[in-house]
């Protein structure tokens, strides 16, 4: 399995981004996707979780700003991120897992300006 983030950048505070992780490979499409992120000096945190059948779970911080979905179609997973504040910045990373196995795509950096 290999995952591919894309869709970060640079925005003021307030603004919106959508970022995306495609995937491909043996067994890809057959689990749910969950995004983290890394903010300078910290530890990777959890963001959000698409499981397979379709229910999601949001970190609190990000809960009602964020909204992770899923294309079937081209097997790839977003996150809206709307109203971002200056703690959002850091590095994101989607992961998937097949068993006990975690897959984890190479990440895109988030950094919003105050």
């Amino acid at each position: 399995v290999q995952l591919q983030a894309f869709g970060g950048g640079l925005v003021q505070a307030g603004g919106s981004l959508r970022l995306s992780c495609a995937a491909s490979g043996s067994g890809a499409s057959r689990n749910g996707r969950a995004w983290y992120r890394q903010a300078p000096g910290k530890q990777r945190e959890w963001v959000a979780t698409l499981l397979i059948g379709g229910a999601r779970n949001y970190a609190d911080s990000v809960k009602g700003r964020f909204a992770i979905s899923r294309d079937n179609g081209n097997n790839t997973v977003y996150l809206q991120m709307n109203s971002l504040i200056p703690e959002d910045t850091g590095v994101y990373y989607c992961k998937t897992w097949i068993g006990n196995t975690n897959y984890w795509g190479q990440g895109t950096l988030v950094t919003v300006s105050s």
